[in-house]
């Protein structure tokens, strides 16, 4: 990870950790879920929006009349509304993805959640999909999302990680490592 998106990340973490922390006194965790989901969808499908959340050429209140207006287009709860506001007085919008990323947690974590990034060869059909969660669910205790990519140069087998732990059962690595013993023995 780069220096700067270290820095990125550590800035929204603490933004994040209270935008959670006033959420949860005024019991409003239901519409920071939505405002989370608003969002990501909004910066994923307006190009607009995610240049004035990056370019310097913005001035801060030219940065603050836009979000506070997109706020309230978009009927984001005051919390979330006053957290944009702040970002952008602070000239700190640039760190809006990491702040959705880290909140997204956050709401899992709450709700008892856990995110399996999963790497297959091919798609995993809806069975293998329920079969690979509970058998997640029965090693961390916690429900599971799964979070899908297909990858084809991994031949077969999955790569799963949850958390810090990774499971890499790939016909790949499992070259790779065969490839390996064999130049030590040679």
């Amino acid at each position: 990870m780069s220096e700067t998106a270290g820095i990125s990340t550590g800035i929204a973490s603490r933004y994040a950790t209270a935008m959670f922390e006033l959420a949860k006194e005024g019991e409003s965790i239901k519409a920071l879920e939505s405002d989370v989901a608003a969002l990501e969808t909004a910066m994923s499908e307006s190009a607009d929006l995610r240049t004035l959340l990056n370019s310097p050429l913005y001035s801060r209140e030219e940065q603050s009349a836009a979000i506070t207006a997109i706020a309230g287009k978009m009927g984001l709860s005051a919390t979330t509304s006053n957290v944009l506001a702040l970002l952008a007085s602070k000239r700190r919008l640039f760190v809006m993805p990491q702040l959705l990323s880290v909140l997204k947690d956050m709401l899992a974590e709450e709700r008892g959640e856990v995110t399996a990034e999963v790497t297959t060869a091919k798609a995993l059909t809806k069975a293998q999909a329920e079969k690979l969660s509970k058998a997640l669910k029965a090693q961390v205790g916690k429900t599971i999302t799964i979070k899908e990519t297909v990858d084809a140069s991994i031949i077969g087998g999955l790569i799963v990680k949850v958390g810090s732990k990774m499971i890499d059962t790939s016909i790949a690595s499992k070259l790779n490592a065969l490839q390996n013993t064999m130049k030590e023995v040679g």
